[in-house]
């Protein structure tokens, strides 16, 4: 069905009845093997939305092309991935994704009705990673990533008594901690691409305010991620690693460094400055000013007098 609109998958039973799994043993959750799936057919469609979240574990597919939003992606060994119910993802037109191994959770939002997952799944930032952006695992990790997966599947196999969501919830509580401690040491280890990522940020926000797109205000968090070729949720995730201090924290140093600049070396006024910074209001400006520095504009021009 080349060219259709993403077909879209509401539950975890029709998962399985599309990929040629046996019905689920739980209507909200499944585990399972990927070397089990079914192929998909040959009319499959060009991508995929699920209504529910997704983690999985590939390994041994290199070759097998998917993708996620507009990107896309070759899968090597001991990569992860996490989407969010309403994701798009879908093999690339024109591949046929080849044989997958590895573990994947899959999980309706309606599971996590009154536990604390049910707001505090939002705060896992990967969720909204693109795919280019993966978790890659060391081999004791995806040791225990599968063992992890592997409790939840036999507790929800064994057991469906009043203890069993609560005993669940805890359990994929512990893979997405695992999963922030994985990304962590992810951003430490790849010190190199990391730290070219911090110098193409100075770049990105010089070219902003010692240009004409300071016309346009203050750029957005939205903007310098994409500058960077990164979805906002990483970069935040990436610089709070590195520095300490989130995407948004970034742009406001260097819009202060500006603002200091022209304070110091030039007679305009603080409106006017303002205004260049993209202020609609200079009291706004003066405010964030002096909580930044400890200084008001006035008093910091004062200063060098």
């Amino acid at each position: 069905m080349p060219g259709s609109e993403p077909y879209r998958i509401d539950s975890i039973s029709e998962f399985h009845r599309l990929r040629g799994l046996p019905r689920p043993a739980h209507p909200l959750i499944s585990v399972i093997e990927l070397d089990t799936l079914g192929a998909l057919p040959e009319e499959r469609p060009d991508s995929v939305v699920l209504d529910f979240y997704s983690i999985a574990l590939k390994r041994n597919c290199q070759g097998a092309g998917f993708r996620y939003g507009q990107e896309s992606y070759d899968f090597h060994e001991g990569v992860m991935f996490f989407m969010a119910p309403g994701q798009v993802f879908g093999p690339p037109p024109g591949r046929h994704a080849g044989p997958l191994s590895g573990w994947a959770l899959y999980v309706h939002p309606d599971f996590f009705w009154n536990t604390p997952l049910a707001r505090g799944i939002r705060r896992y930032g990967y969720f909204g990673y693109s795919v280019h952006e993966a978790l890659w695992l060391t081999e004791q990790e995806e040791t225990t990533t599968i063992g992890v997966m592997r409790q939840i599947q036999q507790e929800y196999l064994a057991n469906q008594d009043n203890f069993s969501q609560d005993i669940i919830v805890s359990l994929i509580g512990v893979l997405l901690n695992y999963a922030d401690r994985f990304y962590h040491r992810q951003f430490l280890t790849r010190k190199k691409e990391n730290h070219e990522v911090l110098a193409r940020l100075e770049a990105v926000l010089d070219a902003w305010f010692d240009g004409p797109l300071l016309e346009r205000g203050l750029p957005s968090v939205q903007y310098v991620a994409g500058e960077l070729h990164l979805s906002p949720n990483y970069l935040a995730s990436l610089l709070k690693v590195l520095t300490g201090r989130n995407t948004q924290q970034h742009i406001l140093d260097r819009m202060i460094e500006k603002a200091k600049l022209e304070i110091a070396t030039t007679s305009l006024s603080v409106s006017e400055i303002s205004f260049a910074l993209g202020f609609e209001h200079p009291q706004s400006f003066s405010r964030l000013f002096k909580a930044k520095t400890g200084l008001s504009p006035l008093a910091f021009r004062q200063s060098f007098n």
